[in-house]
């Protein structure tokens, strides 16, 4: 059949990142966006991507790492499902919602791509 473009959205999710001192004692909650080019062979269930499959891979990736800066974490998320079947090209946008309460916006994101583009 070809190629679709999914977006799964508000995938919440909860992890230790972040430079600043004491920002990976606790855990702190992020938000994820998806933006995929999937592989559709057929109209059928099993012939493309398993998004509560690609969920998971987000969230695992998000809880399963640590990282300093935002920029990385996407690209890990965007790396771990674009390793997932029927996936051709992934781009995660990595939202951190309190990162920026002391500046009075609402979050700061990070976005990155794996894959054909």
């Amino acid at each position: 059949m070809g190629t679709s473009r999914l977006f799964l959205t508000g995938i919440r999710c909860s992890g230790r990142h972040g430079a600043n001192p004491g920002e990976k004692d606790e855990p702190q909650d992020f938000v994820v966006d998806l933006d995929l080019d999937v592989a559709v062979d057929a109209d059928d269930i099993a012939s493309t991507a398993d998004y509560r499959a690609i969920v998971q891979a987000a969230r695992d990736t998000v809880a399963a790492e640590s990282f300093d800066l935002l920029e990385t974490l996407a690209q890990a998320v965007a790396s771990a499902v674009l390793s997932m079947d029927h996936v051709d090209r992934a781009t995660a946008v990595v939202h951190k919602p309190a990162a920026a309460r002391s500046t009075g916006i609402e979050g700061v994101a990070a976005a990155a791509t794996a894959g054909e583009s």
